[in-house]
Order: C-alpha cells, then sequence, then structure tokens
C-alpha cells in the first residue's frame, strides 16, 4: 500500500520550496511524485509549425523525490509520517503516526 496517493495533501520538508503546501497530481513508478504548484521549473520549446506549436519558455512542475515530502495533518497543522493499519473488518487504511488519527475514510 503507497503511503501517498494521488489528490492528498502534501508539504514540502526539504529543499527550496519548504514548507509549501500542495495536493499530488500523479505519483511516477521511480519513487517521485509532481505536486501542483511546487518545484516550478522552466523548460525551453522549441517552435513546431508542423503541429502549430509555438516556442517559448514555458513554466511546469518537476517530480520531487517522496522522501522530500510528508503528508499535511489538518487537525495539528504540521507534517505528519504515516503508517497502515488493519481494521477489525479486514480492511488496511493509512493513519497519521502524530495523532492515530484515519487518512482514508
Amino acid at each position: 500500500m503507497n503511503k501517498i496517493k494521488k489528490g492528498d495533501d502534501v508539504i514540502v520538508i526539504t529543499g527550496k520550496d519548504k514548507g509549501k503546501r500542495g495536493s499530488v497530481m500523479r505519483v511516477l513508478n521511480n519513487g517521485r511524485i509532481l505536486v501542483d504548484g511546487i518545484n516550478i521549473v522552466k523548460k525551453h520549446i522549441r517552435p513546431n509549425p508542423q503541429a502549430g506549436e509555438s516556442g517559448g519558455i514555458l513554466e511546469q512542475e518537476a517530480a520531487l523525490d517522496i522522501s522530500n515530502i510528508s503528508l499535511y495533518d489538518a487537525a495539528s497543522g504540521k507534517a505528519s509520517r504515516v503508517g497502515v493499519k488493519v481494521l477489525e473488518d479486514g480492511k488496511k487504511v493509512r493513519v497519521y503516526k502524530t495523532s492515530g488519527e484515519v487518512v482514508d475514510v
């Protein structure tokens, strides 16, 4: 079970965007994620007249390593680590390590 999923509210804990919050747009297979509005880089695009694309400088999100982010706990207002707990009915759910509160409902 992945500890961070698409749509989760996360906070950056290291790097140039430390302290910024955003939601996960995509989880990549190589242990990296894309977060909305975080780790913005400039990409130079070459014009392609056949496809009707104009060139220029495009700003887009770059992938972050999954170890540089943490799930944001709205109750405490801080970052929290995530664990996995098995409920009585056998269902696995994610829980915050700090409060023990269930992330998935």
